[in-house]
């Protein structure tokens, strides 16, 4: 027993096993382990510089566990750090496993997988387990399946093709506490529901003293919780609901809470600009380190806008502690800083002085020039004509990736843009490029007659075609899409992006010299500027 607990497992099981889908994403052990650190690092700077693993009344409890690995590696640490006080193995391990250790799987085959992980056994009770305090299967590793509160909807009315009787039922109805749509997880006893029950709860607290039948309070919160829900749309539609976790286990109200998340909340996604405005403005994150380049995190999981974790204590007021890691290393130094500085927590610490000496020109911004989605109320799969034959009145639309006519009557928004200069630009930018450097797709000048579908925004409408070729040419200028770019977690580009981004005169060619100048940024921050962005070719 001792060797199962104590020795390096190489390879570590946890590193082989493939993720089920990206909004449920396994932790690898080596992240797991540094969040552990970066826990017993805070807990000793609060606790005059005490060994959080020898400590034998502190509580884990990892609220969505899936593979086990937080509390695999939480064990480890506990048993090497109470050997003087508990001397005997299997007392310390039975202590560490019934008193300080806690889980709730998010599933039935993560239940199992979490307990073979700690326990050794997929039933805690079970001859092989490395603990033998237990007298029920799941120990403190709890799951049980959990069924959605379906609310709203329409109802209608049916026959039953059986009886013929008319029944109602009901559609579109959608879970109050997660948002998932009957449609998708209205689902048999066969599948999982997708139910968490962490956050299907009205009183988590009271939830939790069911769920271990004690009253429980826990020092320590961690894990990696289920990203996001499909909804209709799918992939950029999906609706996120890590923040749920993350605001319940605040009610918990943990000494510490540290979890891993997708890095959207930062600066956008659907659904978080509140989430977003409590984190930074509580000023209770300790620290944050950020993996900016897709699969760096998680290798072989497509995360949009990459990943970062967190450590948010209860006691703390101030800063947070920003840290930025790229291929395994960390990029420039570690800054202390305030997240709510600015109306989006800037994730790149050298981009904070550039954009401050921009904001202090106090310029209108360009997201006041930009459309809203649908400029003119086309939807990226309307079906126009091939030409404008037999049109009274054409005109000239861009699609996606085509060009199709339409009667001017079809239009039902901004008619007035038809007839005056605009730029078009791709609403969707972005590669699967571990790294983004272009951020924006070549604007397109457009004269009178012409309109797009939803796959473009408009910045006009413009005076002239020299104003349009004005704004082309900041647009394609790197200076431009850097400020875009921190504002821009995936490949959306909706017109918020564009609010870092001053207006300009559009009398001239812009260039980045010009700009660079304008704004006195030195050496160095041009350096920045360009190691992020790529230049854009003027046709």
């Amino acid at each position: 027993m001792e060797n199962l607990l104590t020795r390096t497992h190489n390879p570590d099981v946890l590193t082989c096993i493939a993720n089920l889908s990206n909004d449920e994403v396994f932790t690898p052990p080596e992240m797991a382990s540094a969040m552990l650190d970066m826990v017993a690092e805070a807990w000793a700077a609060d606790h005059n510089g005490e060994n959080l693993w020898a400590n034998p009344n502190v509580t884990f409890l990892d609220p969505f566990t899936k593979t086990g690995v937080f509390l695999r590696e939480i064990t480890r640490r506990l048993v090497e750090g109470l050997e003087a006080q508990i001397p005997d193995l299997q007392e310390r391990v039975n202590h560490v496993l019934t008193k300080q250790v806690h889980g709730i799987a998010i599933t039935e085959l993560t239940a199992l997988m979490a307990r073979r992980s700690v326990y050794c056994s997929k039933r805690a009770d079970g001859e092989h387990s490395i603990c033998t305090s237990f007298d029920h299967p799941h120990g403190n590793i709890w799951f049980e399946r959990t069924e959605h509160t379906w609310t709203g909807g329409t109802r209608e009315s049916r026959v039953d093709p059986l009886t013929g009787e008319e029944i109602f039922i009901y559609t579109g109805r959608k879970c109050s506490y997660c948002g998932a749509g009957e449609n998708d997880y209205g689902r048999g006893d066969a599948l999982e529901t997708h139910a968490y029950a962490f956050i299907h709860t009205d009183d988590i607290k009271q939830r939790i003293n069911e769920i271990f039948g004690a009253a429980m309070h826990f020092d320590i919160v961690i894990g990696n919780p289920p990203y996001q829900l499909s909804t209709e749309g799918h992939g950029n539609q999906a609706r996120p609901i890590y923040q749920l976790f993350v605001n319940q286990a605040k009610c918990l109200e943990p000494n510490y809470l540290i979890m891993v998340t997708p890095s959207r909340w930062l600066s956008g996604g659907m659904g978080l600009n509140q989430f977003r405005t409590e984190m930074a403005t509580e000023h209770k994150l300790v620290a944050l380190v950020d993996f900016p380049k897709l699969y760096d995190a998680f290798p072989g999981v497509k995360i949009r806008g990459g990943a970062s974790y967190f450590i948010w204590s209860k006691n703390h007021n101030g800063p947070c502690e920003i840290t930025t890691r790229i291929d395994g290393e960390i990029v420039g130094e570690p800054v202390i800083r305030f997240l709510d500085e600015f109306d989006i927590v800037v994730r790149q610490n050298e981009a904070v002085p550039i954009l401050e000496k921009v904001l202090a020109s106090n310029e209108p911004t360009m997201d006041a020039l930009v459309s809203s989605q649908k400029p003119f109320g086309l939807a990226t799969n309307f079906k126009g004509k091939k030409d404008a034959t037999g049109l009274s009145d054409p005109v000239r639309v861009y699609a996606n990736q085509s060009i199709i006519w339409v009667d001017r009557s079809e239009i039902s928004r901004n008619q007035d843009c038809i007839d005056q200069w605009k730029v078009l630009m791709t609403r969707i930018q972005g590669t699967s490029a571990a790294v983004e450097t272009k951020f924006l797709s070549k604007p397109i000048i457009e004269g009178p007659g012409t309109a797009c579908t939803e796959t473009y925004l408009i910045v006009g409408p413009c005076a002239d075609k020299s104003t349009a070729a004005s704004v082309a040419s900041y647009i394609r200028t790197r200076f431009f899409r850097f400020l875009v770019s921190l504002r821009k977690p995936t490949q959306d580009a909706l017109k918020q992006v564009y609010a870092f981004v001053p207006q300009q005169t559009w009398d001239r060619t812009w260039t980045d010299e010009a700009l660079y100048a304008k704004y006195g940024l030195n050496d160095e921050e041009i350096a920045f500027i360009e190691s992020i962005v790529r230049p854009m070719e003027d046709d």
